[in-house]
């Protein structure tokens, strides 16, 4: 079985953001478990920019992001060497891979990452996965390696993807703060994922939280993927989760896989804005699968530009699907409803091609 296993910040540093040597330890310890029994494993790894912090002797985490770049550095080797090191004494060899949204939204870059992951699994290594904070400017970066972990699950064809946290699951309210919540532990594959909604928050020390752990789940639940969300802490979590052990919150696997680059249009781009089109489009989007085109276009919301993701609304005002755009808002404001024959000469005339649109569960 091939196993991705994402841990947050919180779970692998403690209050002052160094790091947490036991409780890298209790996971390496859990993977050599996995290990032992023939099952591949991949981890998912935060805590650089915290390590980072805690390194310089920083007060609190920095917001700007150049600063935020240069402490991840700092804090990144240190991570890996404690994963190098507690890795060893199971007599296994770590392996790190630092990845950036490019290189699932490019083909090339995708195969590349891909077989790279590939080939470390065939030399028997453990992949440590983080976002390549370091580099990534701030339009680029997935903001939190959850979404990534799901990404890295769908491009390897992982059996189960393990988010690790600092909470036992996913809660009908936040229990930290409503005795009351209770614990969800299935969410079937066919229940309506993206109709769930959480905060963001999270421990203050890394950049994810449960929506972006529940945005992981929906990536991974539609690239064919069961997910758990569970307590790192938790006795045995790992081999437990893997085992389908009921620990946590289960997502179980839809039987609809759709590829990396729609999965980052549908699930992990940031949306920039809105296009609503008339019945005659959405009718062409949802049973004749074809592109969008300015004709059937009716109003344009928010100021997008080439290349950004956007909702597509029918008349009712109601999403049922994402795309990425080929065209500006300006320039579709200027050209909505013309037929291909009005437009300009030279000018695009797909406002979103097919192979850049996903229709939204229902």
């Amino acid at each position: 079985m091939r196993v991705v296993a994402k841990i947050g910040t919180s779970s692998i540093t403690d209050r002052s953001g160094a790091i947490d040597h036991a409780a890298i330890g209790k996971l390496t310890g859990e993977i050599a478990a996995l290990r032992s029994v023939g099952h591949e494993v991949l981890v998912v790894s935060s805590g650089a920019v915290a390590a980072g912090v805690a390194a310089l002797g920083f007060e609190s985490r920095p917001s700007d992001i150049l600063t935020l770049q240069a402490v991840s550095a700092v804090g990144q080797s240190r991570i890996m060497r404690v994963y190098n090191d507690d890795l060893a004494s199971f007599g296994l060899v770590g392996a790190q891979v630092l990845l950036d949204p490019h290189d699932f939204v490019d083909r090339t870059q995708y195969l590349h990452a891909r077989d790279t992951l590939g080939r470390l699994l065939e030399l028997g290594c453990v992949p440590i996965i983080n976002e390549n904070d370091a580099i990534a400017s701030e339009e680029l970066r997935y903001g939190d390696n959850d979404r990534i972990a799901a990404l890295v699950a769908h491009s390897i064809n992982a059996d189960v993807l393990v988010l690790l946290t600092d909470l036992d699951g996913l809660y009908t309210t936040d229990p930290r703060s409503d005795p009351s919540a209770s614990l969800i532990e299935l969410v079937d594959a066919l229940d309506p994922l993206l109709s769930i909604r959480t905060n963001a928050n999270g421990s203050g020390r890394g950049s994810g939280g449960m929506a972006s752990k529940l945005a992981a789940a929906r990536i991974a639940s539609w690239s064919g993927v069961r997910t758990v969300i569970a307590n790192a802490a938790r006795p045995n979590v790992l081999p437990d989760a893997v085992g389908d052990v009921q620990v946590g919150t289960t997502f179980s696997a839809h039987d609809r896989r759709l590829p990396a680059r729609k999965l980052w249009i549908a699930f992990a781009a940031e949306v920039a804005g809105s296009i609503a089109v008339d019945e005659g489009a959405r009718d062409a989007l949802t049973v004749r699968s074809t592109s969008l085109l300015p004709a059937g276009v009716l109003s344009v919301t928010g100021q997008f530009g080439e290349g950004d993701t956007v909702d597509v609304c029918g008349p009712d005002g109601v999403a049922f699907a994402r795309g990425m755009v080929f065209v500006s808002a300006a320039d579709l404001r200027e050209f909505a409803g013309r037929q291909t024959k009005d437009l300009p000469q030279g000018m695009v005339h797909e406002v979103i091609h097919r192979d850049d649109l996903v229709l939204l569960p229902g």
